[in-house]
């Protein structure tokens, strides 16, 4: 129970005093279903948070990530530094649970976003989040530089931190394979010919797919990602190296944004 009070306060300091009773009810409605409090990570109810200025409100898991990056992307406007523009197609590559998705529906409701998530658990929840969203549409993959099935990883930073690779990076954190696409492969299943905006958070898969673009880099009008070094040396280098005539960039936080050059004008 000690940990479950330890919880509630980091959700008080993060979501506020009026969101967190969404953390209290959940917990309540846990109790009333006889679920063990010891082991209530997994069992607990999804609970709604009401963000300021986003149009549906937003289902998360207890004790996971998800209220971390709900204060990051929705609370503390991560990616929201954009030029003045009206984008039609937005990839948002490594969706999670849909709160970047989220964020460019709201802020541009005429733009059709394709919000790809690999991981199960967070796919489920991205449909969920999503659906009062028609233009968003969930796509279970991973971008990659091939078109082929690759394998997830647990790299311990629980739903936020899944990682993939095409060999055997560690067999005892693997979760499964998914199917990934390169972004000139997934332009073509969706019949587009320009991407306006990139978002990119994979863990340190953009080394790969980075290393792998020049048959789309030049067909991406902005691109904003989080380069992930940590995880995966030569990210940065691959990211630069991509992007060098793109101008100019921009950093916030943890995510890079470049424009295209004619853009950039």
């Amino acid at each position: 129970m000690f940990r479950v009070l330890i919880k509630v306060r980091e959700y008080h300091a993060l979501l506020g005093l009026k969101q967190v009773a969404g953390v209290l009810l959940a917990l309540l409605l846990a109790k009333l279903s006889s679920k063990r409090l010891s082991n209530m990570w997994s069992n607990l109810p999804l609970f709604k948070v009401r963000v300021p200025r986003i149009a549906h409100p937003v289902q998360m898991r207890f004790g996971t990530s998800d209220a971390w990056a709900l204060k990051e992307v929705l609370l503390d406007g991560e990616y929201d530094f954009l030029p003045a523009i009206s984008p039609k197609i937005i990839i948002d590559a490594g969706a999670n649970i849909g709160l970047a998705a989220i964020f460019f529906a709201n802020k541009f409701p005429d733009a059709l976003v394709y919000a790809l998530e690999p991981e199960e658990s967070n796919f489920n929840l991205l449909k969920t989040n999503t659906a009062p969203y028609p233009q968003i549409k969930p796509l279970k993959t991973a971008l990659w530089n091939e078109n082929k099935q690759i394998k997830l990883f647990d790299s311990s930073g629980g739903h936020w931190g899944v990682t993939t690779h095409d060999v055997d990076a560690n067999p005892q954190t693997q979760l499964g394979q998914v199917e990934a696409v390169t972004l000139d492969g997934l332009m073509q299943k969706l019949n587009v010919d320009q991407v306006d905006i990139l978002k990119i958070d994979i863990e340190g898969a953009e080394k790969e797919v980075f290393e792998n673009s020049k048959k789309w880099i030049g067909k991406v009008q902005i691109i904003m990602v989080e380069l992930h070094e940590r995880y995966r040396s030569g990210c940065e280098q691959a990211f630069t190296e991509a992007t060098q005539e793109f101008l100019p960039k921009v950093v916030r936080g943890q995510i890079v944004m470049c424009l295209h050059p004619t853009l950039a004008a």
